[in-house]
């Protein structure tokens, strides 16, 4: 896959920050992990799926399988990453089968190992999402996807796009662009959720009160606009956006929009 390389490089450093950056990154990313594991469960439920085994795609530092164990959801728990220094930190948390290092293109599994497959974040920062989430689903029965929704007004702000390309994002998708590559890789979305994101994931890099009050200002705009319109919201600015994908041969009458469960502090 063309870009792999950079892919690995980037994170890799991600992974290797110094010792005050390593600490409030990790910080962010137990955080950022409680979310994504509350939307991986609700896709989830939705549907009635209590997978006894997941795989998770470029699971980073394993902090959403951290999470998933804590939790007592999904059975036997792996991940694959691309960044070596990522794949060592996962590999020393409790409740996580087993990390391996891939070269993200190819996953090291056999077809249908895994009941549910995730990619959390991973689609925003790849050359050909397609072909990820084909590979994803030829190893996974089931696949749960999680994206920032950034074709949208507020993100096409230089400064948006400038923080979007530091973060190594390289697709800007909406929900019909994931519905797209949902139907490329031969899948079809049977339940989904959007979330504006809660007042702590906000607050979290406030340093001061100033800072802190513009983030409460940001969230309670964001959230009131979210509860009247989630179509107008996705528009306006950045919502992240979770689906559960299955194969075309699995019977679903109707996509499942799944109703924002998760407490809005």
């Amino acid at each position: 896959m063309a870009g792999t390389d950079e892919l690995a490089r980037f994170y890799e450093d991600a992974y290797t920050r110094d010792a005050a950056d390593a600490e409030l990154y990790g910080r962010w990313r137990a955080l950022s992990a409680a979310g994504k594991a509350d939307h991986v469960v609700a896709v989830c439920a939705a549907e009635g799926l209590a997978p006894a085994s997941v795989l998770d795609v470029g699971c980073g530092d394993g902090a959403l399988l951290s999470e998933l164990h804590r939790r007592g959801f999904g059975g036997r728990l792996e991940g694959v990453e691309i960044a070596p220094a990522a794949v060592e930190i996962a590999r020393g948390r409790p409740g996580i089968a087993a990390v391996q290092l891939y070269d993200g293109a190819r996953l090291p599994h056999a077809g249908g190992s895994f009941e549910l497959g995730v990619l959390s974040h991973v689609l925003e920062h790849v050359a050909d999402p397609v072909a990820v989430l084909s590979e994803t689903a030829r190893v996974c029965a089931a696949v749960v996807v999680e994206v920032p929704l950034e074709a949208n007004w507020s993100a096409r702000r230089e400064s948006k796009l400038e923080h979007a390309a530091e973060v190594g994002h390289i697709q800007r998708l909406d929900r019909d662009a994931v519905h797209g590559i949902a139907a490329g890789a031969g899948l079809r979305v049977a339940a989904e959720l959007q979330d504006p994101l809660p007042r702590r994931v906000q607050r979290f890099f406030a340093r001061t009160p100033s800072e802190r009050a513009r983030a409460d200002a940001r969230w309670a705009v964001r959230a009131s606009l979210h509860r009247l319109s989630p179509s107008l919201a996705r528009r306006v600015f950045t919502v992240h956006f979770a689906c559960l994908l299955v194969p075309h041969s699995v019977l679903v009458p109707h996509s499942v929009l799944v109703p924002h469960s998760v407490p809005v502090r």
